[in-house]
């Protein structure tokens, strides 16, 4: 098999949730870039169905539905998969990138925060890949499932930076650690299991660590943060054949900031 075609995307259908900006649309466009079918889901109706267009636009095969998986009432996730096998019949590539975050110290931190971030960062992702999973990839024996976890995962927060975000660190290390416990699992069906960790990258979820940026940019061996395109070569791999014999992997994106 040539390189481009360990690359090629073709005819595959890739679920992204959270998919109207930031890291998910890089990974849509991305995905849909390489002949994917695109199905994205989000909170907001008016800019699901603008970037729906704009990805239409430039000949990537979209759609979406807006529901928010953030909330167990109403089986969102439910309506999410029903949604997307009504319009592509099945999925091949189910990227859980919706996410959030609560920024209170420890100490005072509400456990209605705590609950939110839990659910949907862990629960949810959870949740839609167990019913993916089960409802398409292992009766057809193949998948690929990536988790968009963080490097907020393996570590705390040191004790000047002033980032106070106990939940988001544990749903992300919790994340890291379902990634390699539903690849153990699925790996007997052909299911390929791994998490993408972004450092800093400017994004909506990231607008609280603003007043940290200059510190992370110097401790950073690349020196500089996440950019526009930074995700789509690793999401791009992890959702094709040239990854076929990894799983279970979480990978820092993040300029070498957790490695040093």
């Amino acid at each position: 098999m040539s390189v481009m075609q360990l690359f090629d995307l073709t005819g595959k259908v890739a679920l992204i949730t959270g998919g109207t900006k930031g890291l998910g649309l890089q990974m849509a466009e991305a995905l849909g870039e390489q002949g994917a079918k695109i199905f994205i889901n989000a909170r907001k109706a008016d800019e699901l169905q603008q970037v729906v267009a704009e990805l239409n636009a430039r000949g990537i095969e979209a759609d979406g539905i807006a529901c928010d998986l953030g909330k167990a009432e109403g089986n969102p996730v439910g309506t999410l998969v029903d949604a997307v096998q009504a319009r592509f019949g099945s999925v091949d590539i189910l990227i859980n990138n919706a996410g959030t975050t609560w920024g209170e110290p420890a100490a005072e931190h509400s456990y209605a925060g705590w609950q939110k971030v839990m659910y949907l960062n862990v629960d949810a992702c959870f949740l839609l890949a167990q019913e993916v999973a089960r409802r398409f990839m292992i009766p057809q024996r193949s998948g690929k499932i990536i988790n968009i976890a963080s490097i907020a995962g393996f570590k705390g927060n040191g004790p000047n930076t002033g980032v106070h975000t106990a939940a988001y660190n544990t749903s992300k290390a919790a994340a890291v650690n379902l990634t390699r416990a539903l690849a153990g699992e699925w790996g007997a069906f052909n299911i390929h299991v791994n998490a993408i960790c972004p450092g800093y990258f400017p994004t909506k979820l990231a607008k609280g660590l603003d007043h940290v940026a200059e510190a992370i940019i110097r401790d950073t061996p690349l020196g500089r943060v996440g950019g526009e395109d930074d995700i789509k070569g690793l999401a791009l791999f992890l959702a094709s054949d040239a990854s076929r014999h990894v799983t279970g992997q979480a990978v820092a994106v993040d300029g070498g900031y957790s490695a040093v």
